[in-house]
């Protein structure tokens, strides 16, 4: 969850509300300067370099990064027919990228004729996130989608006993779980591999992807008799921010019993995470 996306404050499912008097606007767009510097790679080449993004975040959308036209290397934009109007920002003229042997179409907009209000957004371009090789922020790739820094991510350890089971069959138990609190959701919790029960995991072809954690492949649990698919998940190779969650297996409360302590956890309103579905080759250039 960010500001303006999933459950956040700015966002149409906000799981929490002002303390105003009066109801606020039905859609409140903030944008701000991101403090990084953040380069985007397209055709083989640097196309984007700048240390003046301005995040731009819109209710029910990922942040969205723009860059002043100056950043954008020459040539790259190539103007279209294409034209849209965007509900709060006015019109929008939008661009095929062209680099290298690479050409996309509709991989860029900007909007040109921002109002008064929106002035920070004025002469600045935006790229199509998947239709980019890749974006940086420094030297490192950033996945699914401009990093939310209003998006935490905190791993616990915790004795408490968490158990697992499917069909009445056990399917782990531990008393070293790690309790991930992330921004606007429930607590998860993952549970070591050494203490999930053998043969009770098999893979499922889903990977989903979190630009805080990495790429979480899923498995079927199978156990009394019953099958739950893609009700577990990990993180084998975690993001460095992450990475005490290499080696741990959570658990899909609304298809397994989960119990903490003898209490059962039941999934929490608005705990779905939207899946971003896996990025392109991410490898450091």
């Amino acid at each position: 969850m960010g500001l303006a996306w999933q459950q956040g404050p700015l966002a149409p499912a906000a799981i929490g509300h002002f303390l105003v008097p009066d109801p606020l606007p039905e859609r409140l767009l903030f944008a701000e300067p991101l403090r990084r510097r953040m380069r985007v790679r397209f055709g083989g080449e640097w196309i984007a370099d700048s240390e003046d993004v301005v995040l731009l975040h819109e209710p029910g959308h990922y942040p969205v990064a723009y860059f002043p036209l100056g950043a954008v290397t020459e040539g790259v934009l190539e103007p279209t027919e294409r034209t849209t109007r965007h509900r709060d920002l006015g019109p929008t003229s939008w661009y095929t990228v062209r680099a290298g042997t690479s050409s996309t179409p509709r991989a860029a907009w900007q909007h040109t004729e921002v109002p008064g209000y929106a002035g920070d957004l004025k002469a600045r371009v935006a790229f199509a996130w998947r239709a980019m090789d890749a974006f940086y922020e420094e030297d490192e790739p950033i996945l699914g989608h401009a990093a939310d820094p209003y998006h935490r991510v905190d791993v616990r350890s915790s004795r408490r006993q968490l158990t697992v089971r499917l069909g009445g069959e056990l399917v782990a138990d531990t008393r070293a779980p790690l309790a991930v609190f992330e921004t606007g959701f429930a607590s998860r919790w993952y549970v070591p591999r050494w203490d999930v029960a053998a043969g009770v995991l098999h893979d499922d072809p889903l990977q989903t992807l979190c630009p805080y954690k990495g790429v979480a492949r899923y498995f079927d649990v199978r156990a009394g008799g019953q099958r739950a698919a893609a009700a577990a998940w990990s993180y084998p190779e975690a993001l460095p921010e992450s990475a005490r969650l290499a080696g741990y297996v959570s658990f899909d409360p609304g298809q397994l019993e989960v119990t903490l302590d003898g209490k059962r956890l039941l999934p929490a309103a608005h705990q779905q995470v939207v899946a971003t579905g896996t990025d392109r080759n991410l490898a450091v250039v």
